[in-house]
This record gives C-alpha cells, structure tokens and sequence, in this order.
C-alpha cells in the first residue's frame, strides 16, 4: 500500500540531501516527481537521477516565497503530469544570524518566516484546488523538531515551522472531508554530508547522547516517512505531527546524564544496576 502509482507529486527544496532522496523514494515508489529548488542545477540533478533510474521526473526553479512561482509551477506539473496528488513542502531556509530574541534583526525574522511559513501557505493553496480535482491527496509539511521545543538560537526559525505545524492541523481540518490528508513530519538532526563538514562536532555528540537509537538520522529515515504519509498506508492519518528524530524528544531532561552514571536512579534516590 506503500506504491504511488499513477501519483504526481511536487517535492520543494529537491536539491538538497533530504528533499533529493525524497524525491527519489516517491519516484521509485511509482510517482512522477516534479523536483522543484530555487537552485535549478540541483533540482535538475536530482531529476536526471530518477530519470537515470528509469522514473519519470521534471526539474523546475521556483522561489517558494513568491506566489506567481507557486501558480507556474503548479500549472506546470499538471500540464506535464496531467494532475497532482502529492505535496512535499520540503524546502527550508536557516541563518547564522537567527540567534536571540534580544540581538533578533526584523529581517532576519522576516526571511525565516517568507521562505518556512509563507512558503508552505502558498503551496497548500496552491495545490489543494489540483488535489481536490483528483478526489484528495496528500500534503506532507517538513517541519523540525524545534518547533516542538525551546531553543537556545534559531528563534525565527523555530517560530516559522511551529507556524506550519499550525498550518497543518488548519490545512487537515479544512479539507479533510475532501479527501485531503495534511500531516507533518518533524526531524531531529539528520547527518547527510553538507551538514556534517560544517556542524560541529560536539553539537553531534550531545545529539547522539540524546538519541534512543544507536545512530544519527539520515535523509532516508525522512524520505521513508513522507512515503508512509504519502501513500494509503496512511490513510487515517490526518492532521498529526510525526517526530521522526531517533527518539530525542520522548524522555526525560537528563537522560543523556543518567545514562551516563551508569545506573538507573528512582526518585527515593536508590541506585538501581
């Protein structure tokens, strides 16, 4: 129940690690795939890759922040693909400078929000009038797991995909009875190549000491996610936000410390081996 064929789907941010193996999963599954980026050599990378591999794939440049690139680029699909089931709002926007709410520039703030909340809106608003054409489909919201809690920088960007998750459970509330499924995923660190040259490297240590898995998560744990979402494996599921984050957000403050003694403690403060 997992196979999408005869499904059209629009992946943004297609160019990069997690939107790129996206788009190949939901194309290997049996979807055409419409790899959008604002970076077109990457978005065209990613659709010669599913084409190589015998898929059929279009890549095409669109800033998501901009309604007339939403308008073009669903026109485009449909034109090329005949409809479309399947919206992926993958693509994302992060700044070094998007520290603390004190030191926070009206900009930087305005920027995380164009491309993380506004672009998201636009592609539901967009695509729902194409999905509802084919009787339903499917919107899958990449959010992030700080979202879900505080944080000590990425403020706007925090803010931006709690926005979105709000945009979701609103979007599955809307047009549910249409057949019109929305759902987020919301990812822990994923570790592909670009983030792990320039992440450092004991900011990855406290996330694995962090994880209830023996790994860090890869762009194939999100890709696997959006296809169960996508597909009528999940087709009573609406509205949900899945954490898909090796476990991160399901324990208690300290477990990293905890686990680190060597024990368990309970609260009477008997060691427990």
């Amino acid at each position: 129940m997992t196979r999408l064929d005869g499904k059209v789907a629009i992946v943004t941010g297609a160019g990069g690690a997690i939107g790129s193996t996206t788009a190949r999963v939901l194309a290997a599954a049996g979807a055409a795939v419409v790899a959008a980026d604002k970076r077109v050599p990457a978005a065209e990378k990613t659709a010669t890759a599913i084409r190589d591999a015998g898929g059929r794939a279009i890549a095409h440049g669109a800033d998501i922040a901009e309604e007339a690139d939403w308008q073009v680029l669903v026109a485009r699909t449909t034109a090329t693909f005949g409809g479309l089931d399947i919206l992926v709002n993958n693509a994302a926007a992060a700044s070094r400078e998007d520290a603390d709410i004190v030191s926070m520039e009206v900009a930087v703030w305005d920027a995380a929000m164009r491309v993380n909340a506004r672009g998201p809106m636009l592609g539901c608003k967009h695509a729902i009038p194409e999905l509802r054409r084919r009787g339903g489909g499917a919107i899958v919201n990449i959010v992030s797991g700080s979202a879900l809690t505080g944080q000590l920088n990425q403020m706007a960007y925090s803010a931006a995909k709690a926005a979105t998750i709000a945009l979701t459970r609103n979007v599955a509330t809307l047009h549910g009875k249409e057949g019109i499924r929305c759902n987020a995923i919301a990812p822990g660190l994923i570790l592909h190549a670009a983030l792990a040259a320039v992440f450092p490297p004991e900011q990855i240590a406290i996330d694995r000491d962090n994880l209830l898995v023996p790994r860090s998560g890869t762009p194939e744990d999100i890709a696997g996610a959006v296809l169960f979402l996508a597909s009528e494996s999940a087709a009573f599921i609406n509205a949900q936000v899945l954490c898909v984050d090796g476990g991160l957000l399901a324990h208690t403050p300290g477990y990293a410390q905890a686990r680190a003694l060597g024990r368990h403690v309970d609260y009477l403060g008997r060691g427990k081996g």
